[in-house]
């Protein structure tokens, strides 16, 4: 039973230093970025809007109003989306973030003559995603996007 005692005691102890762990900004922002990976997967176009600035606007020409019918397009097009998100790097300067990061997007349509495992559409893109503190909140204030093939005109 004396040994016991010290394990149970270890055990509490390390139970609340993890418990302690304070969210930090970089985390607040990387959570954003997997509801909207986790939103995309689910076709959850609500979701993902909600995490947008309504000043949103990227170089791409889209808005807050007109992002909504880029992504009806994209999950129209395919039945199943998957993302996967890769090399993450955030930056945080006082009320502004940035996110850059690679992410694998893949789609499948419904064609029944395609086996259901593969993909119709692959693609790896360079995202440079910046976000702007609103209300005490993270919110995707512009994002920039380009097919990793396509960067340096390869």
């Amino acid at each position: 039973m004396k040994r016991f005692v010290p394990l149970v005691a270890l055990c509490i102890l390390l139970a609340s230093a993890l418990g302690c762990h304070k969210e930090t900004e970089q985390d607040k922002v990387k959570k954003i970025i997997t509801t909207v990976q986790a939103a995309a997967e689910d076709k959850d176009i609500r979701k993902i809007i909600n995490t947008l600035s309504r000043t949103y606007s990227d170089q791409q020409g889209y808005t807050y109003d007109t992002i909504k019918g880029l992504l009806l397009g994209y999950f129209f097009r395919h039945q199943k989306i998957s993302v996967y998100v890769t090399n993450l790097d955030i930056s945080v300067e006082g009320a502004s973030a940035k996110a850059l990061f690679q992410a694998v997007l893949t789609g499948r349509g419904t064609s029944e003559s395609t086996p259901a495992l593969l993909p119709e559409s692959l693609g790896m893109y360079a995202f440079d995603v910046t976000f702007t503190k609103e209300s005490d909140e993270w919110k995707v204030a512009s994002a920039k996007w380009e097919r990793v093939a396509e960067k340096g005109g390869s």
